[in-house]
Protein backbone atom coordinates (compact mmCIF):
# COMPACT_ATOMS: atom_id res chain seq x y z
CA UNK A 1 0.00 0.00 0.00
CA UNK A 2 1.25 3.49 -0.85
CA UNK A 3 0.85 6.50 1.43
CA UNK A 4 1.16 10.27 1.03
CA UNK A 5 2.27 11.33 4.52
CA UNK A 6 4.17 8.27 5.79
CA UNK A 7 6.43 5.58 4.39
CA UNK A 8 6.69 1.92 5.36
CA UNK A 9 9.69 -0.16 4.35
CA UNK A 10 9.98 -3.85 5.14
CA UNK A 11 13.34 -5.61 5.35
CA UNK A 12 12.54 -9.20 6.16
CA UNK A 13 11.54 -9.39 9.82
CA UNK A 14 12.18 -5.67 10.31
CA UNK A 15 9.87 -2.84 9.24
CA UNK A 16 10.57 0.90 9.34
CA UNK A 17 7.70 3.37 9.55
CA UNK A 18 8.60 6.99 8.89
CA UNK A 19 6.44 10.07 9.40
CA UNK A 20 6.94 12.03 6.20
CA UNK A 21 5.75 15.64 6.40
CA UNK A 22 9.19 17.19 7.02
CA UNK A 23 8.19 20.71 5.95
CA UNK A 24 5.62 20.68 8.76
CA UNK A 25 7.96 18.95 11.27
CA UNK A 26 5.81 15.85 10.77
CA UNK A 27 2.84 17.48 12.47
CA UNK A 28 -0.19 15.26 12.04
CA UNK A 29 -3.03 16.41 9.85
CA UNK A 30 -6.14 14.31 9.34
CA UNK A 31 -4.63 12.41 6.41
CA UNK A 32 -1.51 11.42 8.35
CA UNK A 33 -3.60 10.26 11.29
CA UNK A 34 -5.73 8.08 9.02
CA UNK A 35 -2.71 6.69 7.20
CA UNK A 36 -0.93 5.89 10.46
CA UNK A 37 -4.02 4.10 11.75
CA UNK A 38 -4.43 2.14 8.51
CA UNK A 39 -0.74 1.21 8.44
CA UNK A 40 -0.58 0.05 12.05
CA UNK A 41 -3.77 -1.95 11.72
CA UNK A 42 -2.36 -3.68 8.63
CA UNK A 43 0.80 -4.55 10.56
CA UNK A 44 -1.33 -6.34 13.16
CA UNK A 45 -1.98 -9.05 10.59
CA UNK A 46 1.61 -9.25 9.31
CA UNK A 47 3.00 -12.61 10.38
CA UNK A 48 6.54 -11.99 9.06
CA UNK A 49 7.53 -8.66 10.62
CA UNK A 50 8.69 -9.00 14.23
CA UNK A 51 10.27 -5.58 14.89
CA UNK A 52 9.03 -2.12 13.93
CA UNK A 53 11.06 1.11 14.09
CA UNK A 54 9.09 4.37 14.07
CA UNK A 55 10.88 7.64 13.28
CA UNK A 56 10.43 11.00 11.58
CA UNK A 57 11.77 12.42 8.33
CA UNK A 58 13.64 15.73 8.43
CA UNK A 59 14.41 17.63 11.63
CA UNK A 60 11.81 16.19 14.00
CA UNK A 61 10.07 13.03 15.11
CA UNK A 62 6.72 14.82 15.21
CA UNK A 63 5.59 18.24 16.42
CA UNK A 64 2.20 16.73 17.30
CA UNK A 65 -1.18 17.66 15.89
CA UNK A 66 -1.22 20.16 13.05
CA UNK A 67 -2.36 23.36 14.79
CA UNK A 68 -2.54 25.29 11.53
CA UNK A 69 -5.04 22.74 10.24
CA UNK A 70 -7.12 23.32 13.38
CA UNK A 71 -7.59 26.99 12.50
CA UNK A 72 -7.82 26.66 8.70
CA UNK A 73 -11.11 28.43 7.79
CA UNK A 74 -11.25 26.82 4.35
CA UNK A 75 -10.87 23.22 5.58
CA UNK A 76 -11.60 22.99 9.31
CA UNK A 77 -10.42 19.85 11.09
CA UNK A 78 -13.27 17.44 11.85
CA UNK A 79 -12.58 16.72 15.53
CA UNK A 80 -14.86 13.68 15.69
CA UNK A 81 -13.19 12.01 12.69
CA UNK A 82 -9.76 12.97 13.99
CA UNK A 83 -10.36 11.44 17.40
CA UNK A 84 -11.49 8.20 15.78
CA UNK A 85 -8.17 8.02 13.89
CA UNK A 86 -6.18 9.01 16.99
CA UNK A 87 -7.81 6.24 19.02
CA UNK A 88 -7.19 3.73 16.24
CA UNK A 89 -3.49 4.65 16.21
CA UNK A 90 -3.09 4.18 19.96
CA UNK A 91 -5.00 0.92 20.15
CA UNK A 92 -3.24 -0.60 17.14
CA UNK A 93 0.18 0.50 18.40
CA UNK A 94 -0.39 -1.00 21.85
CA UNK A 95 -1.64 -4.32 20.47
CA UNK A 96 0.91 -4.80 17.67
CA UNK A 97 2.46 -8.29 17.54
CA UNK A 98 5.86 -6.70 16.98
CA UNK A 99 8.53 -5.19 19.23
CA UNK A 100 8.13 -1.46 18.59
CA UNK A 101 11.02 1.03 18.78
CA UNK A 102 10.68 4.82 18.71
CA UNK A 103 13.78 6.60 17.38
CA UNK A 104 13.30 10.23 18.45
CA UNK A 105 15.20 13.24 17.20
CA UNK A 106 14.15 16.88 17.41
CA UNK A 107 10.64 17.46 18.69
CA UNK A 108 8.33 14.74 19.93
CA UNK A 109 5.45 16.82 21.21
CA UNK A 110 1.78 16.33 21.96
CA UNK A 111 0.36 13.50 19.90
CA UNK A 112 3.85 12.78 18.59
CA UNK A 113 5.04 12.19 22.16
CA UNK A 114 1.98 10.02 22.89
CA UNK A 115 2.88 7.82 19.94
CA UNK A 116 6.52 7.53 21.01
CA UNK A 117 5.43 6.61 24.54
CA UNK A 118 3.25 3.86 23.09
CA UNK A 119 6.32 2.03 21.80
CA UNK A 120 8.05 -0.80 23.67
CA UNK A 121 11.51 0.80 23.56
CA UNK A 122 12.17 4.53 23.22
CA UNK A 123 15.48 6.00 22.10
CA UNK A 124 15.94 9.78 22.05
CA UNK A 125 18.82 12.01 21.08
CA UNK A 126 20.22 14.17 23.89
CA UNK A 127 18.92 17.44 22.47
CA UNK A 128 15.46 16.11 21.63
CA UNK A 129 12.50 18.14 22.86
CA UNK A 130 9.93 15.84 24.41
CA UNK A 131 6.73 17.37 25.75
CA UNK A 132 3.17 16.46 26.62
CA UNK A 133 2.30 20.05 25.81
CA UNK A 134 -1.43 19.93 25.03
CA UNK A 135 -2.00 22.26 27.99
CA UNK A 136 -0.39 25.09 26.00
CA UNK A 137 -3.41 25.20 23.70
CA UNK A 138 -6.02 24.36 26.32
CA UNK A 139 -6.39 20.67 25.47
CA UNK A 140 -5.91 17.34 27.24
CA UNK A 141 -3.48 14.66 26.01
CA UNK A 142 -4.89 12.27 23.45
CA UNK A 143 -3.55 9.25 21.60
CA UNK A 144 -3.68 7.50 25.00
CA UNK A 145 -1.17 10.00 26.39
CA UNK A 146 -2.72 9.61 29.87
CA UNK A 147 -2.48 5.83 29.67
CA UNK A 148 1.07 5.64 28.31
CA UNK A 149 2.39 8.21 30.78
CA UNK A 150 0.80 6.39 33.70
CA UNK A 151 2.25 3.09 32.51
CA UNK A 152 5.73 4.60 32.28
CA UNK A 153 5.97 6.86 35.33
CA UNK A 154 2.81 6.59 37.45
CA UNK A 155 -0.07 8.98 38.15
CA UNK A 156 1.63 11.71 40.27
CA UNK A 157 4.44 12.42 37.81
CA UNK A 158 2.08 12.02 34.84
CA UNK A 159 -0.09 14.81 36.24
CA UNK A 160 2.97 17.02 36.74
CA UNK A 161 4.05 16.62 33.13
CA UNK A 162 0.55 17.03 31.72
CA UNK A 163 -0.26 20.11 33.77
CA UNK A 164 3.10 21.82 33.21
CA UNK A 165 3.62 20.93 29.55
CA UNK A 166 7.32 20.99 30.40
CA UNK A 167 9.77 20.36 27.56
CA UNK A 168 12.41 17.76 28.40
CA UNK A 169 15.67 16.94 26.66
CA UNK A 170 16.85 13.36 26.26
CA UNK A 171 18.79 13.23 29.52
CA UNK A 172 15.89 14.69 31.52
CA UNK A 173 13.45 12.24 29.93
CA UNK A 174 15.74 9.31 30.73
CA UNK A 175 16.10 10.40 34.35
CA UNK A 176 12.30 10.49 34.72
CA UNK A 177 11.88 7.04 33.18
CA UNK A 178 10.11 8.32 30.09
CA UNK A 179 12.58 6.81 27.64
CA UNK A 180 14.94 3.83 27.64
CA UNK A 181 18.08 5.18 25.96
CA UNK A 182 19.63 8.58 25.25
CA UNK A 183 22.08 9.05 22.39
CA UNK A 184 24.28 11.74 20.90
CA UNK A 185 22.79 13.97 18.22
CA UNK A 186 22.24 12.21 14.92
CA UNK A 187 22.55 8.72 16.42
CA UNK A 188 18.96 7.73 17.26
CA UNK A 189 18.46 5.86 14.01
CA UNK A 190 21.75 3.96 14.40
CA UNK A 191 20.87 2.98 17.97
CA UNK A 192 17.40 1.89 16.89
CA UNK A 193 18.84 -0.30 14.15
CA UNK A 194 21.33 -1.83 16.59
CA UNK A 195 18.62 -2.53 19.16
CA UNK A 196 16.39 -4.05 16.47
CA UNK A 197 19.24 -6.33 15.41
CA UNK A 198 19.75 -7.49 19.00
CA UNK A 199 16.05 -8.28 19.29
CA UNK A 200 16.05 -10.20 16.02
CA UNK A 201 18.98 -12.29 17.28
CA UNK A 202 17.02 -13.08 20.47
CA UNK A 203 14.15 -15.55 21.03
CA UNK A 204 11.79 -12.85 19.83
CA UNK A 205 8.74 -15.12 19.75
CA UNK A 206 9.02 -15.51 23.52
CA UNK A 207 9.42 -11.75 23.91
CA UNK A 208 6.29 -11.14 21.88
CA UNK A 209 4.35 -13.75 23.85
CA UNK A 210 5.23 -11.88 27.07
CA UNK A 211 4.23 -8.57 25.48
CA UNK A 212 0.85 -10.03 24.53
CA UNK A 213 0.23 -11.32 28.05
CA UNK A 214 1.17 -8.04 29.73
CA UNK A 215 -0.67 -5.81 27.27
CA UNK A 216 -3.81 -7.93 27.06
CA UNK A 217 -4.39 -7.29 30.76
CA UNK A 218 -4.54 -3.55 30.08
CA UNK A 219 -6.56 -3.37 26.85
CA UNK A 220 -9.87 -2.64 28.54
CA UNK A 221 -8.30 0.22 30.50
CA UNK A 222 -6.74 1.59 27.31
CA UNK A 223 -10.10 1.57 25.54
CA UNK A 224 -11.73 3.40 28.44
CA UNK A 225 -8.99 6.02 28.49
CA UNK A 226 -9.35 6.58 24.74
CA UNK A 227 -13.11 6.99 25.15
CA UNK A 228 -12.64 9.53 27.94
CA UNK A 229 -9.91 11.41 26.05
CA UNK A 230 -12.13 11.71 22.98
CA UNK A 231 -15.02 13.10 25.03
CA UNK A 232 -12.80 15.51 26.94
CA UNK A 233 -11.03 16.70 23.80
CA UNK A 234 -14.31 17.41 22.04
CA UNK A 235 -15.36 19.53 25.04
CA UNK A 236 -11.99 21.30 25.28
CA UNK A 237 -12.08 22.15 21.58
CA UNK A 238 -15.14 24.33 22.31
CA UNK A 239 -13.51 26.12 25.24
CA UNK A 240 -12.44 29.76 25.26
CA UNK A 241 -9.00 28.73 26.54
CA UNK A 242 -8.43 26.45 23.55
CA UNK A 243 -9.44 29.15 21.08
CA UNK A 244 -7.09 31.57 22.85
CA UNK A 245 -4.30 28.97 22.91
CA UNK A 246 -4.32 28.25 19.19
CA UNK A 247 -4.74 31.92 18.31
CA UNK A 248 -1.75 32.80 20.48
CA UNK A 249 0.25 30.00 18.84
CA UNK A 250 -0.52 31.32 15.36
CA UNK A 251 0.28 34.89 16.44
CA UNK A 252 3.46 33.75 18.25
CA UNK A 253 2.51 35.33 21.57
CA UNK A 254 1.90 34.16 25.13
CA UNK A 255 -1.73 33.05 25.64
CA UNK A 256 -3.95 34.73 28.19
CA UNK A 257 -6.04 31.92 29.68
CA UNK A 258 -9.18 32.60 31.70
CA UNK A 259 -9.90 29.08 32.95
CA UNK A 260 -12.97 28.75 30.72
Amino acid sequence: MSYETITLKKEGRLAKLKLNRPAAMNSMNEMMMKELADCLEDLKTDQEVQVLIIQGEGRAFSAGGDIKAMVDPDSPMDIEAVMVHVSRIAKALYTLPQVTIAAVHGAAAGLGFSMALGCDHIIAEENSKLAMNFIGIGLVPDGAGHFFLKERIGVPLAKQLIWSGKVLNGHDALAKGLIDEVTAEGKASDYANAFAERVLQSPVSAMLASKKILHSLKEHELEKVLEMESEAQANMRKSADHLEGIQAFVEKRKPQFAGM
